[in-house]
Formats: C-alpha cells, structure tokens, sequence
C-alpha cells in the first residue's frame, strides 16, 4: 500500500482564503500544512511508500528532503487527475493498493492512518475495495484506500462523497465508510482555520498561525463579526 499525496502549484493554493490572508500567508500556510501531513505518512509504518505528485519546485524539494517520490505533472490538471495518473502509475508496477489524501489535512495522524488500512479489508489480498474518510461537512473526500489503486475513477472536489459511493456501488463495491476528526478538517476557509486553532496540536501549521499573528487576527475578525449579526437579528 502506497501513499499518494497531490500538492498543486503552492502559488495559487486555497483561494477561498483570499479574504483573510495575503498571497505569501496562503502560500506559507498551504507549506506548512503540506510538510505535516508529509511527515505524518512518512512516518506511517504500513506504508510501503509515499509519492507526492506535483509540478510545483518547493513541494518537490519537500518531498525528496523527506525522501519521497515525486511523479511530476506537466501541467495542474487537478486533484482527480493527479491522483489517477499516480494510481495507473502504481498498478503498472504492480502495486496492490493505494492511499491517497490531500496536503491540507494537517490535523491526520498515524493513528487515523492506521484505522483506515486496518477497516480497508482488501488492502493486502486481491478482492476490489474501496474505504473512505468524508470530510467533515460529509460532503468531501478526504482519504481514500484504494484496492487496486485504480478501482474507481475519482471525482475528487466539494461534493466527490457521493460520486465515489456511487462509484463503487456501481461496480458492486461494498465502501467503507470512517469518520476520523484528524483527517476530517481539511482547511478551506477562515472557519476551518478556527476548528483547527480550537484543536490542540504541535506541527508547523499551528505554530505558523501563532506566530504569525494570523490565529490572533481570525479571533479578532470573529469577535467584531458577532455582535454586527447580532445588531441585525435585534433590529
């Protein structure tokens, strides 16, 4: 079983973050999260490997310096894309399953790793099967293990949950389904940032939000945005 990491360009990474952090705090925040979820897989002992597809140099230099894979891409073509092409890549070499989740998913551990291989039944036999980790809206997919890697096509993006289900009910797939808070948070908007400040942990992601001042200004936009909505529901 091998981890499949997708990392986009770090430049344009989380969008929808645009209206509470700069361009340098997204790209910075989206590194510190990606070098936490890289050292929580590395360090999954179950794992046979870890690939990272990216076209981006710094996620590149992250990965090898974390002793890696790197398949690179030519071009972003998107997170179903990416992890489909790594998925043909490691059947083509025989590779019995696969494990795939996203850089902003800083709160996994290697415990919620360990939960998943453990329910994925058909991660070491050659029975097709498919367990997944819904985000925590239920509407997203999380992480995924993946028995080929190529079992089902991917349909990775806000609302992929169902689509994979349907995937596998499909082909004739009972899925499993786990909810695991770690793998659960993946950050998107200045909500998610939130969860994750009210949630202890000690990696890069949550001491760059200290440190930065950006953990205090969330706390401060939050506080002055209450009592605006509460000024209307009186009115």
């Amino acid at each position: 079983m091998w981890a499949v990491i997708p990392v986009k360009d770090l430049a344009n990474a989380k969008q929808r973050l645009v209206e509470a952090l700069d361009p340098s705090e997204r790209r910075r925040l989206f590194r510190c999260m990606f070098e936490d979820v890289l050292a929580t897989v590395s360090r999954a002992r179950r794992l046979a490997g870890v690939m990272v597809v990216t076209r981006d140099a710094t996620a590149t230099q992250i990965a090898r310096e974390r002793g890696a894979r790197v398949l690179r891409e030519d071009r972003n073509r998107g997170q179903s894309a990416a992890v489909g092409h790594a998925a043909a890549v490691l059947a083509g070499e025989g590779v019995a399953g696969m494990l795939t989740l996203p850089g902003d998913v800083p709160l996994a551990t290697e415990e919620e790793i360990a939960v998943v291989l453990d329910a994925h039944g058909g991660a070491h036999g050659v029975t097709p099967a498919l367990s997944i980790v819904p985000a925590r809206d239920g509407c997203g997919s999380n992480c995924m293990a993946l028995t080929p890697p190529a079992v089902i096509p991917f349909h990775f993006g806000d609302d992929s949950f169902l689509p994979h289900l349907e995937e596998a009910r499909r082909r004739g797939i009972e899925a499993r389904i786990l909810e695991l808070p770690g793998l659960g948070l993946d950050i998107d908007t200045p909500d998610d940032l939130r969860e994750l400040l009210r949630r202890p942990g000690a990696g890069a992601v949550h001491a760059y939000l200290e440190t930065s001042g950006i953990a205090a200004r969330l706390e401060t936009l939050q506080t002055s945005v209450a009592p605006s909505l509460a000024a209307e529901v009186s009115a």
